[in-house]
């Protein structure tokens, strides 16, 4: 049984996008270097100058590491911190999409290309224009269309910009005023270019009133994971500082999400990063906590386990701190 046991023993792992590809699962998850670094609210413990690929015929069989696909040397536009990513397939090619911090320190969302869901992937010279922040998730619809949604508050600078323009001055709002809502943009064909300006992706309370700033229990923070079950689109995200994964729900891609609850509790950890992906007719939740170092934040491994959603369409909720 591998389920919520660390998925990579040699390298430490994190913020895994978990996809099935040629029926079997791919994992890209961003890697922490093995240092000791001071911890901070700007993420500077997070250096991150790679990425692996790691491939799992199965659910019941450790995963394969396909290697190192991209490196920050081989990113243009990229200066350091190559955070969370995550990777779609469009007609037969491979769209690795990723963080970084550009050459003035901003952090924006590329773009990599390869033929071959275990990599390795080519990096656009430039990052996808109109794009900012961290955690991207690229989303292929039903219909053939494919969105990405991105955002991360403090480190991550979501909290900085406001209709799509950034200013040091802009802070995360606090108490009843609206909270920073994760964004969510069309792609155009090529997948190397939006479409359009990125919206607000707007998570309300069943009476359909914005989350507030001080909601902290509710509100999101990072890590967008948006998917499709049936007729109804799923975003889930974690909650930074109250340590949740929760999600909300939508008949429309852009929403507005209703809230529906947390489904995973507190990890080992300052806070966890996830996906959520079917297989097999069953459904899997990856994410990350700190088992392997004993609780340092920036020396993570991956895991998963089964999800289970109820009759209603809600998901049944997850103990985080078990092993």
């Amino acid at each position: 049984m591998i389920e919520r046991k660390p998925l990579v023993n040699d390298l430490y792992t994190a913020d895994p996008s978990a996809h099935v590809f040629n029926g079997k699962i791919y994992i890209y998850p961003s890697h922490d270097e093995d240092i000791d670094v001071e911890s901070n609210d700007n993420g500077d413990q997070y250096g991150m100058v790679d990425y692996h690929v790691y491939e799992m015929p199965d659910a019941e069989t450790l995963p394969r590491d396909c290697g190192c696909v991209l490196s920050l040397k081989d990113v243009p536009w990229a200066s350091k911190q190559l955070w969370a990513p995550d990777c779609a397939e469009k007609d037969g090619k491979y769209y690795f999409v990723f963080p970084a911090r550009d050459k003035q320190g901003m952090f924006r969302i590329g773009m990599a290309k390869g033929d071959s869901p275990a990599g390795p992937f080519t990096a656009e010279p430039d990052y996808i224009k109109g794009t900012y922040s961290i955690d991207p998730c690229l989303f292929p619809d039903t219909d053939g269309k494919y969105y990405l949604t991105f955002g991360g508050l403090w480190g991550g600078q979501l909290d900085q910009y406001r209709n799509n323009k950034w200013s040091a001055d802009n802070k995360e709002p606090k108490g009843n005023e609206p909270a920073c809502m994760p964004k969510i943009a069309l792609m155009k064909d090529s997948l190397t270019e939006l479409s359009e300006e990125p919206r607000d992706l707007v998570i309300v309370d069943s009476k359909g009133k914005p989350l507030t700033g001080g909601d902290e229990v509710r509100r999101y923070f990072e890590d967008p994971w948006l998917f499709k079950r049936g007729d109804t689109y799923y975003f889930s995200y974690s909650t930074g500082t109250t340590h949740l994964l929760c999600y909300a729900t939508s008949k429309n891609v852009y929403g507005p999400y209703t809230y529906g609850g947390a489904f995973l509790t507190p990890v080992l950890g300052w806070t966890t990063h996830h996906s959520i992906l079917e297989f097999n007719g069953k459904w899997y939740l990856f994410y990350h906590d700190c088992e392997r170092s004993g609780g340092i934040n920036q020396k993570r491994n991956v895991k998963f386990c089964s999800l289970t959603f109820e009759p209603d369409g809600s998901i049944r909720p997850i103990d985080g701190s078990l092993k």
